[in-house]
């Protein structure tokens, strides 16, 4: 049966609250990541075939740890993390290698929103916090909203909005579902260098348009 590549992505140096992050994540849990490993992760369909994906991946290279496994109704998810950049690389090669696929049959990540919010109100701030899966935003502070299909390009945008501004502080990310979605706080100068960031980031991404 044909397995279609819907995300594979890369993601050189995990930064400390994105690695956080992502090894406590609220629906997935498996061997944790840590600050200066690499990641790669991808996304197929039918949901299932992340079974085989995963299968692939780890015999190719024992070495490399799975942090996500996870299926929901359409889509499977995987994300595999290693301090060996190369072993990282190969496992992708694996995968891409034994589901017939190119890095290019991705889909190209598609911006749905963002905004820069000033000098946040502390009503606002306490009922983002309420549902925060990471780090709390605090009145006054400039936050950032992302929005980005498939979701889990959501992963590389908080990444490298913490290399560009490390200084801003990781709220939220949802990385599973729909859509990927972003909440970064902090200076507002920090916050926009962190937004142009991704947005370079996203932009130079190559892949199939959506359907």
């Amino acid at each position: 049966m044909t397995t279609e590549l819907r995300v594979y992505l890369l993601i050189e140096d995990l930064q400390r609250q994105f690695a956080a992050y992502l090894a406590t994540p609220t629906r997935a849990r498996g061997y944790p990541p840590f600050e200066g490993q690499h990641a790669m992760i991808v996304e197929v369909a039918p949901g299932l075939a992340i079974e085989r994906v995963i299968d692939l991946a780890l015999r190719a290279v024992p070495g490399v740890e799975p942090g996500i496994l996870f299926v929901e109704r359409q889509f499977g998810v995987l994300e595999v993390h290693s301090s060996d950049l190369a072993e990282v690389r190969r496992a992708g090669a694996a995968v891409l290698d034994g589901i017939g696929a190119a890095e290019t049959d991705r889909l190209r990540p598609k911006v749905l929103y963002q905004d820069v919010i000033e000098d946040l109100t502390d009503q606002h701030a306490v009922i983002i916090n309420r549902n925060r899966q990471a780090s709390m935003v605090l009145p006054g502070e400039t936050l950032l909203v992302y929005e980005v299909t498939p979701a889990l390009f959501a992963a590389l945008a908080a990444n490298e909005a913490e290399k560009a501004a490390p200084d801003n502080t990781l709220v939220d990310v949802q990385m599973i579902g729909a859509a990927g979605r972003l909440y970064l706080s902090g200076s507002t100068g920090s916050i926009l260098k962190a937004r142009d960031a991704i947005t370079e980031a996203l932009d130079g991404l190559e892949g199939r348009s959506h359907g």
